[in-house]
């Protein structure tokens, strides 16, 4: 969103009439406002029970006025419809119709689009990077002078006016419709993708040999969480997917950060592992995800976030959230209490409408690592929670991390379900009878803050004596299976997810318990 705003001369900012501004809302609203873009602000879902669009109107004031908004961007034209329903009108009474006035407020209001000289030397700023396998990398923008045509000689330029590379145009697309169609020439203020560069990415300059200054551009948000991506070296590795050694995964993460400029990916000293940067856990999350679906297997560390240091104090510096929760009015008190454990601080709190209560805080991206799930189950699935980053601010010390400690599987083979009955009374179980389990897998949570060795693998022993109610069946609580972005979140320093196609395990890293041990007395 922040690269293709540099390439519209329009926006439109779509609200629920319920819920108001969110925090991703407040995000592209800041962005688009400060390119100077005037919105159209649209009320959307009118017709639903518990709106107030009026209500929201104002919320959204409010909110290009905190934005810093010129007049005339607070100036906005709105319309009331309903997406779904298929209408809009200037009145929020409307209830039937067309989209017709949306286009002709588009048309009225947005200005035509700002282009240099056609006649002068060609000038392209790079918004969006991708890679197609007969053109190799392609990139998209749009024409803001001149005209170039297949084959002609062109160079790419930093922000500071560095040559990166010299190349030629070997395939123009432009766009009708929704179609990328192959153009022999493109002119100032076509939207166009180029092929023929091995170098160029987002935010440089594509142009003429004989344009020295390159165009300004939106400097790109930072990563500020970090995970590791390994080889898979567990007793199960090669057994589920058929991509697992090093060199697909680095090819697979080096591929993703060509195409993705908000990833950073950095190779380890001993060629196995990877850290991997991104913008938060679901990003990251998505392209685990992906590369399993792949076929990949590999191990990921527990996520942590970027640090950096003041330039002018030399303290440490770590990454802020802006979290919104809307939460029931009767368990606000427990979000506020587990929030405020994580160094987070509440900056506004106000209700939001039928018996809930719409909480505000900023907060370390560190503290909220693993906590959705712990405040779904606080708010009995009912809380939502909306994340953004911030800035970077003094470093907030320590945090507490998990409470419980684990149960770790002292042997290998197939789970049996008369060992799961007995360990049941440890804490939760989280692997299921016949699963295959290992040495140094994560079979459960202990109900206690310690790691506990356990036996999944003990089976019942056989004796010539039978009586009524000895052979009963085995009868186990469902076991608690954590999806992907669950796993991540929950595992400690010294643990690891596994990730195959077919399964996602929890493992120490040390699978031996003498590794374990010498490794905690290290750490110490």
């Amino acid at each position: 969103m922040e690269r293709i705003l540099s390439m519209v001369d329009g926006v439109i900012l779509l609200v629920d009439a319920s819920e108001g501004p969110m925090p991703q809302t407040k995000f592209v609203t800041m962005k688009a406002l400060a390119l100077g873009l005037r919105p159209i602000v649209v009320v959307n879902k009118i017709d639903r029970p518990d709106g107030r669009p009026e209500e929201v109107l104002n919320e959204i004031f409010d909110l290009f006025v905190a934005l810093e908004a010129s007049d005339e961007q607070c100036d906005f034209p709105v319309l009331y419809g309903s997406g779904r329903g298929g209408y809009v009108g200037e009145n929020e009474d409307v209830r039937e119709g067309t989209l017709a006035p949306l286009f002709d407020l588009i048309v009225r209001h947005v200005p035509e689009p700002k282009v240099g000289d056609p006649d002068a030397p060609f000038a392209m700023l790079a918004s969006l990077l991708d890679r197609e396998q007969f053109l190799g990398r392609v990139l998209t923008g749009r024409v803001q002078q001149g005209r170039l045509k297949v084959n002609a000689p062109i160079k790419v330029l930093d922000q500071q006016g560095k040559v990166i590379e010299q190349g030629r145009a070997t395939k123009l697309l432009a766009y009708r419709g929704l179609e990328r169609v192959p153009v022999d020439e493109v002119v100032a203020g076509e939207i166009v993708a180029l092929a023929g560069l091995l170098e160029g990415t987002v935010g440089q300059t594509i142009c003429d040999l004989l344009v020295e200054a390159p165009i300004p551009a939106t400097p790109i948000d930072p990563p500020t969480l970090s995970m590791r991506f390994s080889v898979n070296d567990s007793p199960m590795a090669g057994r589920e997917g058929d991509k697992v050694t090093s060199r697909l995964i680095r090819d697979r993460l080096m591929r993703e950060a060509e195409g993705n400029v908000a990833i950073r990916v950095t190779e380890s000293d001993d060629k196995d592992s990877f850290d991997v940067a991104g913008r938060g856990e679901l990003q990251l999350g998505v392209l685990i995800e992906t590369m399993r679906r792949e076929g990949f297997e590999l191990s990921i560390a527990r996520p942590r976030v970027i640090l950096r240091k003041n330039e002018e104090t030399g303290d440490r510096e770590e990454p802020f959230e802006t979290v919104q929760i809307d939460v029931d009015d009767a368990y606000s008190g427990v979000v506020v209490e587990k929030m405020s454990l994580r160094k987070a601080e509440m900056t506004d709190m106000r209700p939001s409408g039928g018996g809930k209560t719409r909480i505000t805080f900023r907060a370390p991206s560190r503290g909220l690592i693993g906590y959705h799930g712990e405040f779904l189950s606080d708010t009995r699935g009912t809380g939502i929670m909306n994340r953004l980053f911030d800035s970077y601010g003094p470093y907030k010390g320590p945090i507490g991390g998990r409470q419980n400690g684990v149960l770790i599987s002292n042997g290998s083979g197939q789970a049996v379900g008369y060992a799961l009955q007995g360990l049941e009374e440890r804490g939760i179980i989280m692997v299921d009878i016949g699963d295959e389990v290992y040495e140094g897998m994560i079979i459960g949570e202990n109900a206690k803050d310690n790691d506990l060795e356990v036996n999944p693998l003990k089976a019942k022993q056989l004796t010539n004596f039978r009586a009524s109610g000895k052979d009963e069946n085995v009868r186990l609580t469902p076991p608690r299976k954590l999806t992907l972005e669950q796993a991540i979140a929950y595992i400690a320093d010294d643990e690891l997810v596994e990730v195959t196609p077919k399964n996602i395990r929890l493992r120490k890293i040390h699978l031996n318990p003498h590794e374990r041990k010498k490794a905690s007395r290290a750490a110490e």
